[in-house]
């Protein structure tokens, strides 16, 4: 017996246009702290390449590239695909739900 692979699937709203098929939309990684101002190369790399990648809700970055074309935030289940809530910049509040800062 063979086993078929399953996609996973979900939804998505969009601060600007409302419910869409995640496939509507650009992952853009984990909301992590940035840098100071003028970041040792260390502090760069460990902005660009470490990721907590918690098996909970975290507070994402997302691209509407088949909408308004928006970057927003969304705290996302990654156990379960769940979408918590979503907003633009600055709309969530300070933090992140998994300690990690914004």
């Amino acid at each position: 017996m063979s086993t078929i692979p399953r996609t996973v699937s979900f939804v998505l709203t969009c601060p600007n246009c409302g419910v869409r098929e995640v496939a509507d939309f650009a992952f853009g990684g984990e909301v992590s702290p940035r840098p100071r101002e003028a970041p040792s190369f260390r502090e760069l790399n460990v902005y660009n390449y470490f990721r907590r990648n918690v098996a909970g809700v975290q507070r994402e970055w997302w691209y509407h590239r088949s909408g308004c074309r928006a970057w927003f935030q969304a705290e996302r289940d990654t156990r379960t695909n769940e979408v918590l809530r979503v907003g633009l910049p600055g709309e969530l509040g300070a933090g992140s739900p998994n300690g990690a800062g914004s």
